[in-house]
């Protein structure tokens, strides 16, 4: 049996009304979690493998709701454009290229800095995810891989069958790390006739559906023309949010879209950093919570952000909410951590696996320094971590019990074949 005990660090359970436990102790033994807590109640027996986590937090891994991982590859590609034109007059462009080698590589060279910065689970959304999918099972990471469905293709019909086909060779492999998911990209370019399809598949696969929606402005006014109702309320009414949803972004919810998106437990990927960049506005998340919605949060892609930390989508979350609606207290730091953690394994139907440190769940810990000087003094450790810490911070990742990242060293992978190969792919791509 495989087991792995971590001790003597400030112990973060992310269990709602749990405070942080001084010198925590937590066990797992074959990927889960069968002691999490104080040290006078852990158990008394060896361990193949001990952590000394002193000075350092340890808290779930930080889960990635929406991203596009491949898209490393155009990472300052095409920066400082308004959304359709950037999707339209590059972006597209360059993935009718790709190989599955290219997504491949830039998955991997993904996988690489998300598990340097915390990130235990991603969910993504990209063309040939079987190649984004080894890439996950290879580095060690936990993935919700889907590959993205646009109407206007004309195989988009083909598209459909392969990503159906798709998830069923994945269920019939039931790897433990790997979540799949069905992703058209949006309403705006799914045909209600393929959105149709898409919701019947779902729902006899028993899968969660991944798809943007209400990213600009332009979307919502396109709908209205179209439809005479928000995007929202048109996939309400397609029955869409029958199934389970992660619905990326949410920018621009009315508050009949916020009720919708709340009453059906409609997952969202808030994802401020995106959204700035794009200039798409600010998701209304603090409406959003209030109203019972189930939020998470995420990166997007690298072509629009330009990283994958997800610790510094969660100071922007804190802070830029403060911002824009005056109110220095909403969205705490104690509340966008939450969010990072339990919230995006919500927001994935993720909740039962991991999200917080609790007996039963998977082991996808992280472990982080507060010792250096940007860190200190430490009055309070939510704080510092979503205020002051760093990616570089992270000491230890753990994905169902392996240490996969110990001490800035990848355990699994070689960092830097892997990012020779995916500059390699990219010059090919762009030239």
């Amino acid at each position: 049996m495989n087991t792995l005990r971590i001790e003597n660090g400030l112990l973060l359970t992310m269990v709602p009304g749990s405070a942080p436990i001084p010198d925590g102790v937590v066990v797992a033994k074959d990927g889960e979690i069968t002691y999490a807590g104080a040290p006078d109640g852990a158990p008394d027996e060896s361990a193949e493998q001990i952590i000394d986590a002193s000075g350092a937090l340890v808290l779930p891994g930080l889960v990635n709701a929406h991203t596009h991982l491949a898209m490393t590859l155009f990472r300052g590609y095409a920066d400082d454009m308004p959304l359709r034109r950037w999707l339209e007059e590059k972006i597209w462009p360059a993935e009718m290229k790709l190989t599955e080698e290219d997504v491949y590589w830039g998955s991997l060279l993904g996988v690489c800095e998300m598990l340097r910065a915390g990130v235990t689970c991603f969910n993504d959304m990209y063309h040939l995810p079987q190649a984004a999918t080894k890439a996950a099972i290879e580095g060690g990471i936990r993935a919700c891989p889907s590959g993205v469905l646009l109407g206007f293709l004309p195989n988009a019909q083909e598209l459909l069958e392969t990503a159906i086909d798709f998830v069923r060779e994945l269920q019939r492999q039931a790897h433990p790390r790997i979540h799949p998911m069905i992703a058209p990209h949006a309403p705006y370019t799914c045909p209600d006739g393929l959105m149709d399809k898409v919701r019947a598949a779902a729902h006899q696969l028993d899968v969660p559906i991944h798809i943007h929606i209400a990213e600009t402005a332009q979307e919502v006014e396109d709908s209205y023309n179209e439809y005479g109702e928000s995007p929202v309320q048109h996939l309400n009414n397609l029955g869409l949010f029958d199934n389970h949803v992660l619905a990326a972004h949410c920018v621009h919810v009315d508050e009949q879209d916020i009720q919708i998106l709340a009453d059906k437990q409609v997952g969202i990927a808030h994802c401020p950093g995106s959204n700035m960049k794009l200039a798409s506005g600010f998701a209304p998340v603090p409406r959003l919570a209030a109203a019972g919605a189930i939020v998470g949060l995420g990166t997007d892609g690298c072509a629009s952000n330009n990283n994958l930390d997800l610790r510094e989508e969660a100071l922007l979350a804190a802070i830029i909410h403060k911002g824009y609606t005056g109110d220095p207290t909403v969205l705490r730091a104690e509340t966008v951590l939450a969010i990072a953690t339990r919230g995006s394994a919500q927001a994935l139907g993720l909740q039962d696996l991991i999200g917080t440190l609790e007996v039963g769940k998977r082991a996808d810990i992280i472990v982080v320094d507060m010792t250096k000087s940007h860190m200190q003094p430490l009055h309070n450790p939510i704080s510092q971590l979503i205020y002051a810490a760093h990616s570089h911070d992270v000491k230890a990742t753990i994905v169902e019990g392996e240490m996969v990242m110990r001490d800035g060293q990848l355990l699994r992978v070689d960092e830097q074949e892997v990012i020779a190969r995916a500059c390699e792919c990219t010059k090919r791509l762009l030239g």
